[in-house]
């Protein structure tokens, strides 16, 4: 019976649900740079290296014996697109993760107000005193 509270408490901590929105989220952001990539990115890139679409980019190692065997192909276009779409979001990560840590490096300036001076207690003052006889009487 512990075990299933623990992992009750677990399961609805803040960091699980925080972590599984990042999931989702991060997801999202994926397919936004895929199309990114596949839709605006790659064309131009085609399209000045003689109207190649990169999609299409493959090394046929068999062709097709029948409709139902198909073609065994290294599609090397579309690796080449994922490899962009993973550049892409390291690098847009990476930014963010530097600039969360420049807000943390550089935390606004606390204002240094003076404490007021504290007058010696009676008790200081009377020793004070006894030193200050001490020392003239050497």
């Amino acid at each position: 019976m512990k075990m299933i509270q623990e992992f009750k408490e677990f399961a609805v901590k803040g960091n699980v649900i925080d972590m599984a929105v990042g999931v989702i989220i991060g997801t999202a952001f994926g397919r936004i740079v895929s199309s990114f990539v596949a839709d605006v990115v790659m064309p131009p890139i085609g399209v000045l290296l003689g109207g190649v679409d990169f999609s299409d980019l493959a090394i046929t190692l068999r062709e097709a014996v029948s409709a139902d065997v198909p073609a065994v192909v290294i599609s090397y276009g579309r690796f080449l697109q994922t490899v962009i779409d993973f550049t892409i979001i390291a690098f847009v990560i990476f930014m963010a993760i530097r600039f969360i840590n420049r807000l943390k490096r550089n935390p606004p300036p606390v204002p240094v107000v003076a404490a007021p001076p504290v007058e010696p207690s009676a008790e200081e003052k009377l020793l004070t005193e006894i030193r200050d006889l001490l020392k003239t009487n050497r």
